[in-house]
């Protein structure tokens, strides 16, 4: 008899799923041991929103689609604007109390597809506007290197369990740097894709102007990219799609890719990068001249304050209408005591902004979007830091004061990550690879960014990162390994 604890251990959800169409394993009993493994990490942690173990076992108890390529694979989706049959989605609000919608998002059928069972619902900061995970509905959610830090934001839940080998990856989303920051955090592989290469929809036509993308982070890089590969391409009726996607991913991570022109920067004014970060992104740089790519200093052609502006003149009305949306469908608006201080602070200073300063800033992202593909005219793809410091420690990013200015929250927020939000607003794909542990055993990931449209370079590059310097076998003090 297989040791199950030992394969979550040691396999990603491909290797997994091999398994269990060969049947050398069963749905039920990795379902139940992954169950375990879970609630064995969760007291420390907090980074389940809700269990959804007698939907999973309903799920596990039909057959196999050999054809899916996660078929009877364990996994779990992020409370955050991603409808689920029957589940709570509360966002990480209190305002949403017991809300269960009776139907799937789009992405949440295309992961069925691909075989997934939904063991549950991950954490997130209120409305997901944090760079760490704590809510007042949820708490704070931990990091499994240091219980004592936050395992990053906004789908700092799903990072923290997939990183302490509960499941070998889970769903996010990502508006600002949700899935790379975490991953940053956590140790892991966290993907952005494209502008309008995965679906949104039926409930959200396009987050926050289209900075927004669902997608996840993982332990293997194969498991993303076929993860990719399986959930891809605009749903019925987006408002735009990304160029034709290759949907068989894999001949890409077997091979190195040729040799790249990557630029380094390794700063944006006004907030500079810490020595660890500047530690890790350098480790990166020279990992990535070793492999035969050419690495150059560049400096990027952004204004990072008025960006920042910008965005948060999207963000202000995009909260505003959100809430409109939910008090129409409970009936009662919602109250400005229901919410968190972050999500007032947002409402009181852009929430009511006039509409051509949304009709502006929606000008100014996609301006940039057109910047930053001239400046990928002369590169292959752009190396920053992920983060400028190691993960923050719990409470130190959170608003407790709503007196507080915009400007003294966003300078808390993106100084600590002033890189990932540039290549939402762009519509560039970007990545978090775990190459470094500073000497305090904390990760902090490299972020990569490439030309729009195209996943597979970051790809090649990110499994042939990962066969030179490989990261799974780098396990947090808390985890669910057995042995």
């Amino acid at each position: 008899m297989q040791d199950l604890h030992a394969l979550l251990d040691t396999h990603d959800g491909l290797g997994l799923a091999a398994l269990l169409r060969q049947g050398e394993i069963q749905t039920g009993e990795l379902l139940d041991t992954v169950i375990t493994r879970l609630e064995k990490v969760e007291p420390r942690l907090h980074a389940v929103s809700e269990r959804l173990y007698e939907q999973a076992r309903v799920q596990a108890a039909r057959p196999l689609d050999h054809a899916a390529p996660f078929a009877g694979v364990p996994t779990l989706v992020k409370d955050l604007f991603t409808p689920l049959a029957g589940a709570r989605m509360t966002n990480g609000s209190l305002a949403l109390g017991e809300a269960r919608p009776d139907f799937d998002c789009e992405m949440v059928t295309r992961l069925r597809r691909a075989g997934c069972l939904f063991v549950g619902t991950t954490t997130s900061p209120e409305f997901g506007t944090s760079y760490s995970t704590e809510s007042q509905r949820f708490g704070a959610t931990a990091n499994p290197w240091n219980t004592g830090h936050s395992a990053g934001g906004s789908s700092g839940g799903a990072a923290a369990l997939v990183a302490a080998r509960v499941v070998p990856f889970a769903h996010g989303n990502d508006g600002g740097g949700s899935l790379r920051v975490p991953a940053s955090c956590c140790g892991i592989f966290g993907f952005k894709p494209s502008r309008g290469l995965m679906p949104s929809g039926p409930m959200v036509g396009e987050g926050w102007a289209g900075m927004g993308t669902p997608h996840a982070m993982s332990l293997s890089v194969r498991d993303n990219a076929a993860l990719l590969a399986a959930t891809a391409g605009a749903d019925l009726g987006a408002p735009y799609a990304a160029p034709a996607f290759d949907h068989y991913l894999s001949h890409l991570l077997e091979r190195d890719p040729r040799p790249l022109r990557i630029a380094l920067v390794e700063h944006l004014a006004p907030w500079p990068s810490g020595p660890d970060a500047l530690a890790a992104v350098r480790h990166t740089a020279r990992l990535c001249e070793q492999l035969g790519h050419q690495v150059e200093p560049a400096t990027l052609p952004v204004d990072l304050p008025h960006f920042f502006d910008q965005v948060f003149d999207i963000i202000g009305p995009s909260t505003r209408h959100y809430l409109s949306v939910l008090g129409t469908l409970r009936g009662a608006p919602v109250q400005d005591a229901e919410l968190e201080p972050l999500t007032r602070i947002l409402l009181r200073e852009r929430g009511d902004i006039p509409a051509y300063r949304y009709a502006a800033a929606v000008e100014a992202i996609h301006a940039l979007g057109r910047s930053l593909a001239g400046f990928l005219t002369n590169y292959d793809l752009i190396l920053t830091p992920t983060l400028t410091r190691e993960p923050p420690r719990l409470g130190e990013l959170r608003i407790e004061d709503d007196r507080l200015p915009l400007e003294q929250v966003i300078e808390q927020s993106h100084s600590y990550s002033p890189f990932t939000a540039l290549f939402n607003a762009s519509g560039q794909p970007a990545m978090s690879v775990p190459l470094y542990w500073t000497a305090d055993g904390l990760p902090l990931g490299s972020h990569f960014a490439g030309r729009f449209g195209e996943e597979g370079t970051l790809l090649a590059l990110a499994a042939q990162l990962e066969r030179a310097q490989p990261w799974a076998g780098r396990i947090p003090p808390v985890s669910a390994t057995y042995g």
